[in-house]
């Protein structure tokens, strides 16, 4: 028997199992997919020439986690790459933003748009370097983050106080108006911010945008050498190496509650599988609750709570295999791992608009990944390995482009989204779908059956809006991994501090296990160094 079983191989889950390896206890893995890695992985099945990653690819995060710096994974395999740039936001003018590793690009940059902007750039870097380590401290421990938040607060006191924290809050349309006079740096902050589901006019939009434009200038959008998956198998590996077991091809169908405690679970074949002393789940928050516990054990008020539950938008993603680059009309996007692709800043409004009136967006905002770029490894010289994904609602009433894509995410309608993002690309890249050797369509039902956790296509746990952070997520008044089952933990994106590769919430997860079963340890040393101080025995 295990001292601990863990839902799911997904990177949360694989962190948390190697947090509790690390401690010395037993840990057994249990996944449903053929193989560990939930959404960061990688295949050949595109093209058997070329790497393509089915989920995620670039990884600002994991570059900044504490978390999974600690479990040096660069002595199980690890190596990262990095395209010659960050990030590029081109026009159809052939104008072009450029986030670059390098200040000095990035500010000339965007001091091409507007006299100033550069130096304004370089203000909000300032800040940020100010605030980023006990920001990330405070982002990647669990909620309070009592002493990182503390120093925090002092460094915005000193960084400016309320007027800082103001703009922090500030939707990302209203922060680019009031820092840059030019597009370009605008562009930055609003398409970083819709890496998550904030339109450029939701409260927190601003923040988020600047955070992640900050990771990229300092940490890079980083790819792991060979493929997405290399990231998994280091986890994997690592936990190997530490006596931890991981076993694929298990679908857990009920968490096993006995006396009011989680002690194991049944798969769907029928296995129980006992944990000594907890169980760890790295899966979707409405899964935990609704599906894997019997409605008896949870508590009326959280499943009110779960009826309110926000996911995030849903994602629409194709793969590709080019013959050649990816013809930008402006050059700099060429040499960014990560292309933005939006008409400005009304047209990011107009895409999430529509997508908020429950209507197929007709010019998808596309994150446009070039793979080759960042590592040499993903495909034959003078090729591209490439793909991009856009958002679309969950609930579909419309097609905004009258084109007759229903929902339904049968083939046809899978076809006239995939043609409708090659053409958004073309307003960009002339000549672009002439390359295309290979494509592979990844609608959001294909996304969730390669992933469960990907519920309808969303691939942050839920949103990211304000509503749904910090204390309020999963639901309000929780914050926490623990839940209202002793031995039970919540390690997934579903938990603070959400969605992205970093790994916080499984090593969260994991510690609050850990803690919970110090403390009768603690108390019989206590009681212990009490019964010796009354009886004279030396402490």
């Amino acid at each position: 028997m295990p001292d601990a079983v863990v839902i799911g191989a997904g990177p949360n889950g694989l962190v948390a199992a190697n947090v509790l390896a690390d401690a010395g206890w037993s840990v057994e893995v249990l996944e449903e997919q053929p193989e560990p890695g939930g959404a960061v992985r990688h295949d050949r099945g595109v093209d058997p020439a070329f790497v393509n990653d089915v989920f995620s690819s670039f990884y600002p995060l994991a570059a900044a986690s504490p978390v999974l710096a600690a479990l040096r994974l660069q002595d199980h395999g690890l190596r990262w790459s990095h395209a010659p740039s960050v990030l590029a936001h081109p026009l159809t003018d052939g104008s072009c933003a450029v986030l670059d590793r390098d200040l000095d690009i990035t500010a000339a940059s965007l001091e091409a748009f507007a006299p100033g902007d550069g130096a304004a750039w370089r203000r909000l870097h300032a800040l940020w370097q100010r605030l980023h380590p006990d920001l990330l401290n405070s982002l990647f421990t669990p909620f309070p983050p009592v002493r990182s938040a503390a120093r925090l607060a002092l460094r915005l006191r000193a960084a400016g106080g309320l007027r800082v924290a103001r703009s922090l809050v500030l939707p990302v349309r209203r922060l680019g108006e009031e820092e840059f006079r030019g597009s370009g740096g605008r562009l930055l902050l609003a398409g970083n911010a819709l890496h998550a589901d904030l339109a450029p006019e939701s409260a927190g939009s601003g923040g988020f945008g600047w955070l992640m434009s900050m990771l990229g200038q300092t940490y890079g959008f980083p790819v792991p050498v060979g493929g997405s998956g290399a990231l998994s198998q280091a986890l994997t590996q690592r936990l190997r190496t530490r006596g931890g077991r991981v076993r694929c091809g298990q679908r857990v169908e009920r968490i096993v509650v006995r006396g009011g405690r989680a002690v194991g679970v049944r798969t769907a074949a029928g296995d129980a599988v006992q944990a000594r002393r907890a169980v760890l789940a790295d899966v979707s928050v409405p899964a935990l609750y609704s599906d894997l516990l019997d409605p008896e054990h949870v508590p009326t008020q959280l499943l009110d709570d779960l009826r309110r539950f926000h996911w995030d938008f849903a994602t629409f993603k194709v793969d590709w295999a080019l013959d050649g680059p990816v013809p930008w009309r402006a050059e700099q996007a060429s040499r960014a791992g990560t292309v933005h692709l939006a008409d400005g800043l009304d047209e990011l409004t107009r895409f999430t608009a529509q997508i908020a009136m429950r209507q197929v967006p007709d010019r998808p905002f596309l994150l446009f990944g070039q793979m080759t770029t960042a590592d040499a490894t993903r495909s034959p010289v003078g090729t591209e390995s490439a793909w991009a994904y856009t958002h679309v609602p969950r609930e579909i009433a419309a097609d905004a482009a009258d084109a007759g894509i229903t929902g339904r995410w049968e083939t046809k309608d899978q076809e006239l989204m995939a043609d409708r993002v090659e053409r958004q690309v073309e307003r960009f890249a002339p000549g672009f779908r002439s390359l295309i050797r290979a494509r592979r369509i990844l609608a959001p039902p294909t996304l969730e059956a390669l992933d469960a956790n990907l519920s309808g296509g969303a691939i942050n746990g839920g949103t990211t809006a304000i509503h749904q952070q910090f204390l309020f997520r999963p639901v309000p008044g929780t914050g926490r991994p623990e839940t209202p089952i002793p031995g039970l933990y919540l390690a997934s994106a579903g938990a603070h501090p959400g969605g992205g590769v970093h790994g916080a919430p499984g090593a969260n997860a994991a510690r609050a296990a850990l803690h919970r079963h110090r403390l009768p340890g603690l108390v019989r040393a206590q009681q212990l160094v009490t019964h010796r101080d009354r009886t004279g025995t030396r402490r």
